[in-house]
């Protein structure tokens, strides 16, 4: 996690109130997903050793996630979570608090109302958290349960995810010079995938060939990676004819991502100056449908995205030096 982002935990015992706001390096769409899927929930909203499970879930207004805490010797902490109100894309209301495995809500244990805003802000999205509870001992034994520490190691889970997937590109390309190359999305099958075209061509992979999440070096206020996707791939890059490149990439439900086929390839542009990247992207996204405008991006490129008039995938990437 990068040590500029916004984090702020406050209490307002007089209002029986928490309230949190967090700074992700990632656009609003992607941040959304992580809080509203049950898939990308299970990643991250356990501290870790712990793990989350998702018994069931339907995130509609009058629908629940049923979920559990496991321990790695496997004891479960059953929650449940009623949403009462969503905004798509920018807030919703829930009430959440502890229950049995077949969802019956324990009255013994404290709840609480959530209210969670999400905010786009400059290629990152502000998520602003407001836990209301009860009463005012409710909220003290949540505090004394350790709420602070382990929701803000939740959180952290999702920042690693979000700078991996170019975590390793400027490692690659050690120059601006321009090149041309063809970037590549799989459902977890980028290894046997690129196996398969490094056979055909007889090619070597760049770097140090194919990089996985579970490669991804700890760092301070990082969180392990989570075991469902250490061994898929973070990237990779082979060479084919006349120079070109496959770049390759797993883009995991963890991350937010949904596959087709069809946004799953795009032609990658990397030009030498910021003034041509702005120059192809002006131009080749005219009349066409822009995914992603131009922008200083947090894994250290000037980056944009788009399918041009004919429905071709186009990515422009500048590397900052």
């Amino acid at each position: 996690m990068k040590n500029n982002l916004l984090f702020n935990f406050s209490v307002n015992r007089e209002n029986k109130t928490i309230n949190i706001q967090r700074e992700f390096n990632a656009e609003l769409e992607l941040v959304w997903h992580a809080w509203t899927t049950p898939e990308i929930l299970d990643q991250w909203w356990a501290p870790k050793p712990w793990k989350a499970e998702t018994k069931s879930m339907d995130f509609a207004e009058g629908g629940h996630w049923h979920y559990a805490m496991v321990s790695p010797e496997g004891e479960k902490h059953w929650g449940k979570v009623l949403y009462i109100s969503i905004v798509d894309k920018e807030s919703f209301k829930a009430k959440d608090g502890f229950c049995d495995e077949n969802g019956a809500m324990n009255r013994e244990l404290p709840q609480n109302h959530w209210y969670n805003q999400f905010v786009s802000k400059d290629n990152q999205t502000l998520v602003n958290v407001t836990l209301t509870f009860d009463s005012l001992s409710d909220l003290e034994k949540i505090i004394e349960m350790g709420f602070r520490d382990g929701f803000t190691m939740a959180l952290e889970n999702l920042d690693q995810y979000i700078e991996a997937q170019f975590k390793l590109r400027k490692q690659n390309k050690t120059s601006n010079k321009a090149r041309v190359s063809s970037y590549l999305n799989f459902d977890g099958k980028t290894e046997e995938a690129f196996l398969f075209y490094q056979k055909v061509f007889k090619t070597d992979f760049l770097g140090k060939g194919i990089e996985r999440f579970g490669d991804i070096p700890s760092e301070a206020g990082h969180p392990p990676v989570a075991d469902a996707i250490k061994k898929m791939v973070l990237h990779v890059e082979l060479p084919i004819l006349g120079g070109h490149i496959l770049m390759g990439t797993d883009a995991p439900k963890e991350m937010g991502f949904t596959l087709t086929k069809g946004n799953n390839m795009h032609i990658c542009l990397e030009p030498e100056t910021r003034a041509e990247a702005d120059r192809l992207f002006n131009q080749l996204s005219a009349g066409g449908i822009i995914t992603m405008p131009m922008a200083d991006m947090f894994f250290g490129a000037y980056f944009g995205e788009f399918s041009d008039r004919y429905g071709i995938n186009w990515m422009i990437n500048y590397q900052n030096k």
